[in-house]
C-alpha cells in the first residue's frame, strides 16, 4: 500500500495502517447506485450486472463467493440480522432471493452451484431491502411502494404506499418490531405500522434534493436521514418527542470547520492538505463546490476509543457515532456532539483504485478495530473492498492531550507566588493588628467624652444621615423573615435520584422585565435583577414581600450571591458593581472606575467569598474586598468597605469577555471566561496565567458560562464537576469537559435567535434547563441531545431559570416580569 499524500508522521501509523484495498472487481456493468452491503467480515456486492459476490476477510480458504441466479442486473443487496444462519438477499426486477451463505458454502465445497429461494417476483426496480430484527419479514422497496415479505412462506404480506416519489431506504425499529420507517426522492420520511399495513406519521417537505439514506439509532432513539445535497437531518423518535428535529447538519460546513479545529493541533497533515473535494476536483468543469450526498449510513462503536475517561459521568450514549459514506470519503459522526471524529477522504490515498463512489456500504463490528467498506465507482466499473483500522484514523486525527490535566479540583496547594495566596498573608498579618486595635480601644475608654466614637444625644439614635440617598424601600420585618425562613427550612440531603419538578406550583410577578436570576446556596431566598435598575430578594417559595435594592442607574444584568449568604452582588448596564447588606438591604459597597478601567459585564463571589471576579473589557480582575457596614456617627460618610485589584488576566487576543464562571462552593484555581472572539478560556489563578483555550467554541460570541457546581444537599461524582456547558444566540448550548477540552454534547432544540437566554445545571448535574425566545423553558438529560421537558406559562420571552440547591423546584423568568416556581409532581 502505498503512502497517502502529505507528510504522514510514520511513528504513529498514519499511513498505508489507516486503509488497506483488500480486494478490487472489475465489472462489465457499472454498479453505481446500487445498494450494496456489509456485515462484519462480509461484505456483498453484483458484478457483471446479475452476479452477486459475497467477500469474506477471515477466512482465506473461502473468501470469494460467488451467486448466480439474476437474470436482470442486480440492483439492491442486504445482510440478515441473525449470525445462524447468516442469510442474504439479493434484488433484481425480475426476483428477490434469499440466500444462505452456509448452505451455499457447502454446496460450493460439494461442487455444486449454491442456489437461492426466490421470496418475490417482478416487483419492478428495487432501490433497497432490509430484512426485520428476525429476519423473519424482508422490505423491499420499489417504485413508491414498500413490499413486506414474509421470507419463510415467500408471500407478500402488505403493500405500503403513501410516497409521491420512488423510496430509497426503509429501516425496521429494534425497539418497535412492528414499526418501519421509509424516505423517498419526494424528500420526506413516512412512519409505518407494517403488521396493520397502516401509516403513523408523514412528515414535511426535507429539503430540495431527494433523501438517499436512512439509519435508526436503537440506543438514542434517534432517526437520521441524508439527502444528495449533503445535508444532514436528526429527528427523535423517542415516544412522546412526536418526531421533533434535534438538529440539521451540513456535511461540508461540518467538515469545513472539523479541518478548521484540527489543523493547528494536528500532527500528521501540514495545513492545507486535507480539504473537501470542489467541482474542479471531480472534472466537471466548472468552479462551483460539490455537494456531499450522503449514500450511506452506519453505527460506529467508539465507546473505548474515544475517551475512556468520560465514561463515568457522562452517558454511555455521548460515544454513539456515526459512519456516513459520500462520495468523497468516509466521515465518523458522533451523534452526541453532531461533530466529526475523524475524516477519511480517498483522494488523500493514491493507492486507492476509487477516488470518486458511486455506491458506498461500511460496517464495523461492536468493539472491533477494523471497518470493512465496499465502494463502487462513480464514472466506471471498479467495485472495490476496503479494510479501515478505526484506531489508526482516530489517532490521525485526535487533537494532543493538554499539557497538564485541568480539574475544577484542586490537587495542590496555593503556591507562594499565586494572587490566592495573598488571602493567606493577609490574614496572617491580621492577628497583630487586631490586637494592637483591641488595645487602643481599651486605652481610650478612659478619655473625655467627646473622644467617643458614639455619642448619646437628640439626632444619633435614628439612621446615620449617608442612608437618606438610599432609602430602605422593603417594609418586610427582617426578624420576622429570617424567623420564618429559619422554620420552614429543611437542612437534609436531596436524593441523587430526585424526580424533575415539572409541576406549576406558584407564580410572582416582578414590575420589570426580569434578565436575571439565582438561588442562595442555603436554598432559602431568591434574587432576581430587573431591567428597571432595582433587584429583589424573594423567598425561595416566591411568598411574602421581596426585598428591593436600588441604587443602579442602569439595568440589572447580573446577581450573585455570597455563600454564606450574607451579600448580594450585583452588576449593571451602567457599569457599576455593588455588593449589598442581603439582611438590611442597604448598599454595602459600590465599585466604579475607579477600580474597574472599563464597565463591569460579568462579576460574581469566588473562592468562598474571599474575592470577587469582574469582567471589564478584555481583562478579568481578582478583586479582594472587605464589606464592613458599621456606621462612625462623627464620620458617617466615610465608608469602612474597601476593595483593591489583586491581579488582571487579559484574554487570548484581547477580545472584550462576555461571559464569566467560577466555583465558590468550594476551593478552586480555575476561572472559565469566554470572549467576543468565540473562544472559551480557561484561567489557572493558582499559576496566574492562562492555562488553555477553546478557539471557535460556537459560531456566535458565548454570552453564558454554567459550571456544575453541585450544591451542599447533593452529592456527585467528582468527575462531574468538571463538566461546563456554554451557549450562544442562535446556536444553542454545549458541554464540554475540562479534561479533554472538548465538546461532548449539544443541546438543540430551544429557539434563542435573538435575545440571550439563561441556563442552569440540576444540583445532581443530571439535568440541564434554559430559557427560550417561545416563551417557553426547556429542560434536558444530559444523556440525550433533545429536550424532555417544556415548561409553559409565561407570555414573553424566558430570560433566566435556577433549580433550588436544597429541594427539587425550578424557577423561570422573563422579560413579561413573571416569575414561576415549579416543583416535583
Amino acid at each position: 500500500m502505498e503512502e497517502p499524500r502529505g507528510d504522514f508522521c510514520a511513528d504513529e501509523g498514519c499511513a498505508g495502517d489507516v486503509v488497506v484495498e483488500k480486494y478490487l472487481a472489475e465489472s462489465k456493468v457499472s454498479a453505481s447506485h446500487v445498494q450494496l452491503a456489509c456485515r462484519g467480515p462480509h461484505c456483498a456486492f453484483p458484478v457483471d450486472g446479475n452476479e452477486l459476490r459475497v467477500w469474506n476477510a477471515e477466512d482465506p480458504s473461502c473468501q470469494l463467493l460467488i451467486l448466480r441466479g439474476h437474470h436482470q442486473p442486480i440492483t439492491a443487496v442486504a445482510f440478515g440480522n441473525t449470525v445462524d444462519p447468516l442469510l442474504i438477499c439479493s434484488a433484481s426486477e425480475d426476483y428477490v432471493i434469499k440466500w444462505s451463505l452456509e448452505e451455499c458454502r457447502e454446496k460450493v465445497l460439494q461442487g455444486s452451484p449454491p442456489r437461492g429461494i426466490i421470496v418475490g417476483a417482478l416487483l419492478g426496480k428495487v432501490r433497497y431491502l432490509r430484512f426485520s430484527p428476525d429476519d423473519r419479514v424482508a422490505a423491499v422497496c420499489a417504485g413508491n411502494k414498500i413490499f413486506m415479505l414474509d421470507v419463510e412462506s415467500q408471500s407478500t404480506l402488505t403493500e405500503l404506499e403513501g410516497h409521491q416519489g420512488p423510496v430509497t431506504a426503509a429501516e425496521f425499529c429494534s425497539w418497535q418490531a412492528h414499526v418501519i420507517i421509509s424516505v423517498s426522492e419526494d424528500r420526506s420520511f413516512k412512519v409505518w405500522d407494517h403488521r396493520l399495513g397502516s401509516l403513523m406519521y408523514s412528515s414535511s417537505v426535507l429539503a430540495a434534493s431527494p433523501l438517499l439514506s436512512l439509519f435508526v439509532d436503537g440506543r438514542s432513539q434517534q432517526l437520521v436521514t441524508g439527502c444528495a445535497a449533503g445535508q444532514l437531518w436528526i429527528f427523535s423518535v423517542v415516544e412522546g418527542h412526536h418526531y421533533r428535529c434535534v438538529t440539521h447538519v451540513d456535511l461540508r460546513k461540518q467538515g469545513e470547520s472539523f479541518f478548521t479545529r484540527r489543523a493547528g493541533s494536528h500532527r500528521c497533515r501540514p495545513l492545507g492538505e486535507s480539504q473537501l473535494p470542489s467541482a474542479s476536483d471531480l472534472d466537471h468543469g466548472d468552479s462551483s463546490e460539490v455537494a456531499l450526498p450522503v449514500l450511506g449510513l452506519a453505527p460506529c462503536d467508539l465507546s473505548l476509543a474515544l475517551h475512556p475517561e468520560c465514561a463515568s459521568c457522562l452517558s454511555p450514549e455521548n460515544t454513539s457515532c456515526l459512519w456516513i459514506g459520500s462520495s468523497a470519503g468516509l466521515f465518523v459522526f458522533n451523534l452526541a456532539n453532531f461533530e466529526f471524529e475523524a475524516v477519511l477522504l480517498f483522494r488523500d490515498f493514491r493507492s486507492l483504485s476509487i477516488q470518486v463512489a458511486g455506491s458506498c456500504a461500511v460496517a464495523s463490528e461492536a468493539g472491533g478495530d477494523e471497518a470493512a467498506c465496499v465502494l463502487t465507482s462513480l464514472f466506471g466499473n471498479e467495485v472495490a473492498v476496503l479494510e479501515v483500522s478505526v484506531p489508526a484514523l482516530l489517532r490521525s486525527w485526535r487533537r494532543p492531550a493538554p499539557g497538564q490535566p485541568l480539574s475544577v479540583l484542586p490537587s495542590s496547594c496555593v503556591v507562594s507566588t499565586s494572587p490566592l495566596y495573598f488571602r493567606i498573608i493577609e490574614e496572617k498579618s491580621a492577628k497583630p493588628v487586631r490586637q494592637k486595635q483591641s488595645a487602643a480601644r481599651g486605652a481610650v475608654q478612659d478619655q473625655p467624652l467627646v473622644f467617643r466614637s458614639r455619642i448619646r444625644s437628640s439626632g444619633y439614635t435614628s439612621a446615620p444621615h449617608a442612608t437618606m440617598f438610599s432609602p430602605k424601600t422593603n417594609v418586610k420585618n427582617d426578624g420576622e423573615r429570617s424567623a420564618k425562613c429559619k422554620s420552614s427550612h429543611r437542612c437534609k440531603e436531596r436524593p441523587a435520584q430526585s424526580p424533575l419538578p415539572t409541576r406549576l406550583r406558584r407564580r410572582a410577578v416582578a414590575p420589570a422585565a426580569v434578565r436575571c436570576v439565582q438561588f442562595s446556596a442555603d436554598g432559602r431566598r431568591l434574587a432576581c435583577g430587573l431591567a428597571s435598575h432595582v433587584s429583589l430578594a424573594f423567598d425561595a417559595d416566591l411568598t411574602g414581600t421581596p426585598a428591593v435594592f436600588s441604587g443602579h442607574d442602569g439595568a440589572v444584568s447580573v446577581v450573585c450571591w455570597s455563600h454564606d449568604g450574607k451579600w448580594l452582588l450585583s452588576a449593571s448596564q451602567d457599569g457599576t458593581l455593588r455588593v449589598w447588606s442581603a439582611r438590611r438591604a442597604e448598599l454595602a459597597l459600590c465599585l466604579d472606575k475607579d477600580v474597574l478601567p472599563q464597565p463591569a459585564r460579568c462579576a460574581q463571589f469566588y473562592y468562598l467569598d474571599a474575592f470577587i471576579l469582574s469582567a471589564s473589557g478584555p481583562e478579568v480582575r481578582l478583586l479582594r474586598h472587605h464589606v464592613d457596614t458599621r456606621r462612625d456617627e462623627l464620620r458617617r460618610y466615610r465608608q469602612r468597605s474597601w476593595c483593591r485589584a489583586v491581579c488582571g488576566l487579559r484574554m487570548t487576543g484581547t477580545a472584550d469577555v462576555t461571559g464569566l464562571s467560577a466555583a465558590n462552593d468550594f476551593y478552586s484555581y480555575l476561572v472559565l471566561a469566554a470572549g467576543r472572539s468565540r473562544t472559551v478560556e480557561v484561567f489557572d489563578l493558582n499559576a496566574g496565567c492562562s492555562a488553555a483555550v477553546i478557539r471557535d467554541a460556537h459560531t456566535r460570541p458565548v454570552h453564558q458560562i454554567c459550571q456544575n457546581k453541585g450544591s451542599s444537599f447533593t452529592t456527585q461524582q467528582a468527575q462531574a464537576y468538571n463538566l461546563f456547558a456554554t451557549t450562544a444566540i442562535g446556536d444553542g448550548i454545549r458541554l464540554w469537559d475540562l479534561r479533554t477540552l472538548r465538546c461532548e454534547r449539544r443541546f438543540e432544540g430551544h429557539p434563542s435567535r435573538c435575545y440571550p437566554c439563561g441556563m442552569a445545571f440540576s444540583p445532581c448535574g443530571r439535568y440541564v434547563a434554559c430559557g427560550a425566545e417561545d416563551r417557553h423553558a426547556y429542560v434536558y438529560e444530559m444523556g440525550s441531545s433533545t429536550f424532555s421537558h417544556r415548561l409553559a406559562g409565561h407570555t414573553d420571552t424566558v430570560t433566566g431559570v435556577a433549580f433550588s440547591p436544597s429541594a427539587p423546584q425550578l424557577v423561570t423568568a422573563a422579560l413579561d416580569g413573571s416569575l414561576q416556581l415549579f416543583a416535583a409532581e
